[in-house]
C-alpha cells in the first residue's frame, strides 16, 4: 500500500490501519511528537500545514485494494484531519467519502474544527466512522498553554454531544495526562456522551513526567472509570506503574 499503513510501537495501541492526509499541523502542541518522527523541528513542523502530493488518488487506490477489510483507517496520527487548511482542502470529507464507498471502516482522531466536524457527521454515520476527540484540560486556559492554537476545550466538548446524540459512536484519547485532576474531572465531565477512552501518560518531557505520581493516577482513573462503568484501554507506558 502506499498512503495507508499499519501502525508500529505505541501507535498500534490506537489502530491496526492509518492514514496521514497532510504534512504538518498547525496546532503547535508543546507535547507533539511528530516534529521528532519527522525528523525536523517544532518550528517547521507547526509553521504551515500541506496537503499530502496525489494523497487522494493514492488514498482510493489503496482502499480499493482493501475492499471489504473490518480493520479502521486511522485520520490521522501526524496531523490533525481538521485542522484550519481542511475547511480549504477538505482532504477528510473526500477520504470518507472514499470510505464509505468501499465499504471500510475507519475513525477520526481530532482537536480541530468542531464546525468542520458538525458538517460531516451525516457522512460519518454512513461510513461506520468513530469519532475521538483528544482531550486533556477542563481549563481552557491551561489547555491554551499546551495546545495554543487548537480548539477550545468547549468546542471540543459539544461537538462530542452533538456525535453522541446523533448515533455516532464517540470515543476520547484523554493523552497525554498532563495534570492528573485535569483528566478525572473531564471523564466526570464527559461520561454521559463518550463511549470509549483511550488513557495515556506524558512522555517525551522527563522532568515534567516525574511530578507526577503515575502509579496513584493510574488507580484513581480506573476507579473512576468502572464507578461510571464506561469502557477504556490503559496504554502500556501507563499501565507499566500498576502496583
Amino acid at each position: 500500500m502506499n498512503v495507508i499503513y499499519e501502525p508500529k510501537g505505541r501507535a498500534r495501541e490506537y489502530s491496526e490501519l492509518a492514514c496521514n492526509l497532510y504534512m504538518g499541523c498547525t496546532h503547535g502542541c508543546r507535547y507533539c511528537y511528530a516534529p521528532a518522527c519527522m525528523r525536523t523541528t517544532g518550528r517547521k513542523w507547526h509553521a504551515i500545514a500541506k496537503p499530502r502530493k496525489n494523497i487522494v488518488e493514492l488514498f482510493e487506490k489503496d482502499a480499493r485494494k482493501l475492499r471489504g477489510d473490518s480493520r479502521r483507517i486511522l485520520f490521522c496520527f501526524l496531523s490533525d484531519p481538521y485542522q484550519p487548511l481542511e475547511s480549504k482542502e477538505r482532504l477528510t470529507r473526500q477520504a470518507l467519502g472514499i470510505v464509505y464507498k468501499y465499504g471500510l471502516k475507519s475513525q477520526i482522531l481530532t482537536k480541530g474544527s468542531a464546525d468542520l466536524i458538525q458538517e460531516d457527521l451525516e457522512l460519518m454515520k454512513k461510513a461506520d466512522r468513530r469519532l475521538g476527540i483528544t482531550l486533556s484540560y477542563v481549563d481552557d486556559q491551561k489547555r491554551r498553554e499546551w495546545e495554543p492554537n487548537a480548539s477550545t476545550v468547549n468546542d471540543r466538548l459539544e461537538i462530542l454531544k452533538h456525535a453522541h446524540k446523533a448515533g455516532l459512536y464517540t470515543w476520547v484519547s484523554l493523552e497525554p495526562v498532563i495534570d492528573p485532576e485535569q483528566a478525572l474531572a473531564l471523564i466526570r465531565k464527559t461520561h454521559k456522551y463518550v463511549r470509549f477512552w483511550k488513557i495515556g501518560k506524558l512522555n517525551h518531557m522527563n522532568e515534567y513526567e516525574q511530578t507526577i505520581n503515575w502509579q496513584k493516577f493510574l488507580y484513581d482513573v480506573e476507579a473512576l472509570l468502572k464507578k461510571y462503568s464506561v469502557k477504556y484501554y490503559i496504554k502500556k507506558d501507563l499501565r507499566a506503574f500498576a502496583m
